[in-house]
């Protein structure tokens, strides 16, 4: 827990301290989306390799080497790459990280504890997404830069970091190898559903089998369905509060950061309230509150009041974390019975960041061709409540077994 703490306070604290990286070159604004979309494109496209190699390492080491990987990108934005190709770099190492984190919950413990281990990875995952938020807002706040700029020179050595968006990263990677160290102290367990093959077609054809065991599955296809959805807006709905924020709240940089904390805090409560009172094998009951979500997206349109705005950003978090953290348990479940859970993650990890490659697509194209966020908002929530309503047409009498 303290591991996927550390390591995911850095991934979240990056994703903004990038985004000031590239206000300070001047990149233009469809760029922001897509950073993103260069850090979920290593997701995409090693897929069919990372859940194998999960599967064929205890998953603590997995997760040393990937937060090893996430220093590495950290350190390349640091030295001056482009920081697209630097975040993508990250990515490679979140990309492996993944199926490690959830699978070791299904070595650990037994399905009945699987939502309630859920409940508390994500409330931590949130609290980590808070805190990485204020973090990045503080850091790149140009007072608090200023004097900790001061402390960070050391006299006869020219250290290389002269800006905000520097120190933030320079300090976020030490937050990874922070993590890196707690990977070391994670029990080693037998190795379960280790695969029969390196070879990289082998791999790729064994992936391709259990992406289509998962979707040809009644309840994998639902939950795995629901979390890619998810995932997909909340990515994109992250980067919508951004903007808004500036636009509705004439919030400044650091400020509007701060205000996704509080989807972050809504969906840390909704991920525990789920955790109390819904059973797995009543997951696929919280279908409707997807539907509201979306709706309630459309309420962001008219408010302009600061208290309002953090009241409906808390309602929106929280809505998403009641109806995501049942179907990723159920998800795991099924994938650890039907495939093992570096495989299964693996493929859920694909779908997920395929959805978040293209809606940020999709937000960037439409920021491209100029469209005002109020219209860009409506697209969002309406697809979201229309996707949603469909699941729940389709999959809603799916019973459990």
């Amino acid at each position: 827990m303290a591991a996927q703490f550390f390591s995911a306070l850095a991934d979240n604290a990056l994703l903004f301290a990038a985004i000031a990286l590239l206000k300070e070159v001047n990149a233009p604004n469809w760029h922001t989306p897509i950073l993103q979309s260069f850090f979920v494109f290593s997701y995409i496209v090693l897929a069919p390799f990372v859940g194998a190699f999960a599967d064929s390492l205890p998953k603590g080491r997995v997760m040393f080497i990937s937060n090893t990987i996430k220093f590495g990108g950290c350190l390349a934005m640091l030295i001056g790459v482009n920081p697209l190709v630097a975040y993508g770099l990250v990515g490679f190492g979140a990309a492996a990280y993944s199926p490690a984190k959830y699978g070791i919950l299904t070595e650990y413990l037994p399905p009945e504890k699987l939502v309630m281990a859920n409940g508390w990875i994500e409330g931590l995952t949130v609290a980590a997404i808070v805190l990485g938020g204020g973090v990045s807002a503080a850091l790149i706040n140009p007072a608090v830069a200023f004097n900790m700029l001061n402390l960070w020179d050391v006299p006869f050595i020219e250290t290389g970091i002269d800006t905000a968006p520097e120190l933030a990263i320079s300090i976020i990677s030490l937050i990874y190898l922070l993590a890196a160290a707690f990977n070391l102290y994670i029990p080693r367990l037998p190795i379960d559903h280790r695969p029969f093959s390196r070879n990289p077609l082998f791999l790729l054809r064994d992936f391709t089998h259990c992406f289509w065991l998962l979707w040809k599955d009644p309840l994998g296809q639902v939950s795995l369905a629901v979390t890619t959805l998810f995932w997909g807006s909340g990515a994109t709905l992250r980067l919508i509060v951004l903007a808004w924020a500036a636009l509705a709240l004439n919030y400044s940089a650091s400020k509007a950061i701060l205000l996704t904390v509080y989807v972050a805090l809504g969906i840390a409560m909704g991920a525990l309230l789920a955790a109390k009172f819904v059973k797995m094998n009543q997951a696929v009951k919280v279908l409707p509150v997807g539907i509201a979500m979306g709706l309630m997206v459309l309420v962001m349109i008219p408010v302009t009041n600061p208290e309002l705005a953090i009241g409906l950003l808390i309602v929106i978090g929280m809505m998403g974390g009641f109806f995501v953290v049942p179907m990723n348990a159920l998800l795991q479940h099924r994938g650890h019975l039907l495939m093992g859970a570096g495989s299964s993650i693996a493929v859920q990890n694909f779908n997920e960041n395929l959805s978040i490659f293209a809606m940020l697509g999709l937000y960037g194209l439409m920021e491209w061709q100029g469209l005002g966020l109020y219209t860009i908002i409506t697209v969002f929530g309406l697809m979201l409540a229309v996707i949603m309503s469909i699941l729940l047409k389709t999959h809603g009498q799916v019973e459990y077994h």
